[in-house]
């Protein structure tokens, strides 16, 4: 048996248009014109202080730790009222996980999502108790690509070699980062082609996973 671990936001979920409706909140919470979606989803991936500097820049405006600070509060007041109201789970993802977890492996999310919104996400959609640890982006003082937080989810679950699926750029990264293999999620927010990231598998499909993943601990 294994330890699985999952990313969130385009891997397990498209939460894209929840994080572009409290960005907009946000700005509109000072009389700012809104972002375009396309924009906004450009911006996931790093965290939301990243998500925050990101959305700072396309308005023009300097770096300010104090400002920056004012709009991340708003943001996250925003986004953890309603994080859940258009997002979506990918097809697949519920029958996938319960698959996993019926063939004994341990599950995981390491995410660079905040922890309070992605529990009330995993229990919008009946997810709470799937996994047996969940590591945010602020679980620890570092965040993804750095690999301090796939490791510790690695260590909790503490069941056999340990793989990550994750969908982009920043999960590539930290599975080569942390030494391990990357099942890539083809449908997620990634802006690099596929043949230009480091990992052991790729998938379109979450009826696959299950196969992937046996053959993966095969070798």
């Amino acid at each position: 048996m294994a330890s699985i671990i999952f990313d969130l936001d385009g891997t397990l979920i498209d939460s894209a248009p929840d994080i572009h409706a409290a960005v907009n909140r946000t700005l509109a919470d000072e009389g700012a014109p809104a972002l375009d979606f396309a924009l906004v989803r450009s911006f996931i991936g790093n965290g939301v202080p990243v998500l925050i500097e990101r959305v700072m820049a396309a308005r023009g405006e300097s770096e300010d730790p104090a400002r920056h600070a004012v709009l991340l509060g708003r943001f996250l007041a925003h986004y953890t009222r309603a994080s859940a109201d258009l997002t979506q789970m990918f097809d697949g993802v519920a029958e996938a996980l319960s698959t996993l977890r019926g063939q004994g492996h341990a599950l995981g999310i390491c995410t660079n999502k905040p922890v309070a919104p992605t529990k009330v996400i995993l229990q919008a959609f009946g997810l709470a108790k799937t996994f047996d640890v969940v590591i945010g982006g602020d679980s620890l003082p570092l965040r993804k690509p750095d690999p301090a937080p796939l490791r510790a989810a690695a260590q909790a679950l503490g069941q056999g070699p340990a793989l990550y699926v994750g969908d982009s750029e920043v999960d590539a990264e930290t599975a080569v980062n942390a030494g391990m293999p990357l099942v890539l999620f083809t449908r997620g927010y990634r802006k690099a082609a596929v043949g230009d990231l480091p990992h052991a598998r790729s998938f379109q499909d979450f009826s696959d996973l299950p196969g992937i993943v046996a053959a993966l601990l095969e070798q």
